[in-house]
């Protein structure tokens, strides 16, 4: 090695040379199976300064790729051809096992980009969504932080989600609507509390309205929400179900739960029109009434009340609380008959 760094132990032995993606090997037993979706993804979104040296052993004049097969894949696959050389950093000193030990252990003490930490990297790069997001929080008086206090976002990848896949009217009026509603409280900027929001926008559009929303939720603390949330369903769905359970008590026409499952967009809606007929109360086991439209229990009989007390391990029902998920799936399937 030149410079005197021979026999270094923090200098690695290596040399670089330019060697062409046909003349490399990267079939060992220890490596994982070449994903062709991220490989096709990263060659889609290819950029020469993000390509790394690839980690080669060439053991008996042949070059295996230890580190970077999926580097060399996306090459390939952006300049398509395989003729097409890349950077390597040559080990010729190791042994198969060794080169299976690196592999196993190259990544146990890096620590990952957090998604703050990478938002930020976009915000001093001056790219144009993170750019926007910011200014848009901002206009609510609002900080991109991981200090949990009053007023701070940290879930970044919530908004980025938002926007990307909603676009920028659907993340304005998700952080109106939490903001009116709980005033900056720090549970109320969670990723999960926003896309449950922007989850009821897009179900429902302008049928929901943002004052009322305000209103209604702003009745209940942000931890009773997220309460609810879990007792209903994992993720984004249980908190747009918790909220909507809350924006729809009492209210004379409701919205409809089935728009919230159903996965489609809202479109402008018309001005509401009364029902034909009074909503059906639907008579489950042990008497329970349950309005199909919202799935609150509209009454539970004694003996319920009494078998919640006795019950060990059960929590008493809350004001409105739902049965659970297979039984509204059943009652929305009954309303819709």
């Amino acid at each position: 090695m030149a410079n005197g760094l021979a026999g270094n132990p923090f200098v690695p032995d290596v040399h670089f040379e330019l060697i062409p993606i046909k003349n490399l090997v990267s079939n060992q037993d220890y490596q994982r199976k070449i994903s062709n979706a991220h490989v096709g993804r990263t060659a889609d979104n290819f950029n020469i300064y993000q390509i790394n040296p690839v980690k080669v052993s060439r053991r008996d004049g042949t070059n295996f790729v230890f580190d970077g097969q999926h580097t060399v894949e996306t090459v390939a696959e952006a300049s398509g051809s395989r003729d097409t050389p890349v950077w390597c950093m040559i080990y010729d000193d190791l042994r198969y096992e060794q080169e299976a030990d690196i592999f196993a252990n190259q990544k146990k003490y890096t620590r990952p980009l957090k998604a703050l930490e990478i938002f930020n990297a976009h915000i001093e790069a001056g790219n144009d969504v993170q750019m926007t997001i910011k200014q848009l929080v901002e206009s609510y008086n609002l900080v991109i932080s991981a200090k949990r206090i009053p007023g701070n976002i940290s879930a970044v990848n919530a908004l980025e989600y938002i926007f990307d896949k909603f676009g920028y009217q659907v993340l304005d009026r998700t952080l109106l609507l939490a903001v009116s509603t709980w005033e900056g409280e720090v549970d109320s900027l969670s990723s999960n509390m926003l896309k449950g929001i922007a989850k009821l926008i897009v179900a429902y559009g302008d049928k929901l309205n943002d004052e009322q929303f305000a209103d209604r939720l702003g009745k209940v603390s942000v931890r009773e929400i997220i309460r609810t949330a879990k007792d209903r369903h994992t993720g984004t769905q249980g908190y747009a179900e918790a909220m909507l359970l809350q924006y729809n008590k009492r209210l004379k026409y409701p919205l409809r739960w089935n728009d919230l499952t159903s996965g489609k967009q809202a479109v402008p809606s018309e001005a509401p029109t009364a029902p034909t007929t009074e909503p059906a109360q639907l008579t489950m086991d042990g008497g329970i009434l349950v309005d199909p439209a919202t799935g609150e229990i509209i009454e539970a009989s004694a003996d319920d009340e009494e078998s919640d007390e006795d019950d060990d391990g059960g929590i008493p029902d809350e004001e409105g609380a739902l049965p659970n998920q297979m039984l509204m799936d059943n009652l929305s399937l009954s309303a819709r008959g």
